[in-house]
């Protein structure tokens, strides 16, 4: 005999892991680290920082 599921919890499960797959695609799509973002903001500071600098008073 055949296992008996119910039809609403084998669709909630479905969507579940639908909803999963999608989080993880955006997840490497998009993530960064938070000390990332900070070594990068760091990065750019220093640079806008050092051509500052350099620039010549008219």
């Amino acid at each position: 005999m055949a296992e008996i599921i119910s039809l609403s919890k084998a669709r909630k499960a479905k969507a579940r892991t639908e909803k999963e797959a999608t989080a993880e695609a955006n997840r490497l799509k998009f993530g960064r680290t938070k000390g990332e973002r900070l070594k990068d903001a760091a990065e750019k500071a220093g640079v806008e920082k050092h051509l500052d600098g350099h620039k010549r008073e008219d």
